[in-house]
């Protein structure tokens, strides 16, 4: 006579965990500069924010942490951004 085998609830659920898993698709990443000249200027997008980081620190007299948003509109012909960092504060800068 044979001897029926049961398995544990334990024992099946270490059996699940041993499946393999399949790797994550990688996504393809796009890398890009956007460098705005006018007038033998040249300034790209980084050095935007930076500078508007910098009146948020210096002009504003603000913590660097509370820097978390920053909208920038550039205005060549008056060579100005106008921002507007985390949805409140406005103004502009000169270029």
């Amino acid at each position: 006579m044979e001897k029926k085998t049961t398995k544990k609830p334990a024992e099946e659920s270490a059996e699940k965990k041993t499946r393999t898993r399949k790797a994550p698709v990688k996504k393809n990443t796009v890398t890009s500069v956007v460098t705005l000249q006018f007038s033998g200027k040249d300034y790209t997008t980084e050095a935007l924010v930076e500078i508007a980081k910098a009146v948020w620190e210096h002009d504003l007299q603000r913590a660097p942490e509370e820097f978390k948003k920053a909208e920038l509109y550039v205005k060549p012909e008056e060579s100005a951004v106008y921002y507007v960092i985390n949805d409140e504060v406005t103004g502009s800068f000169a270029i």
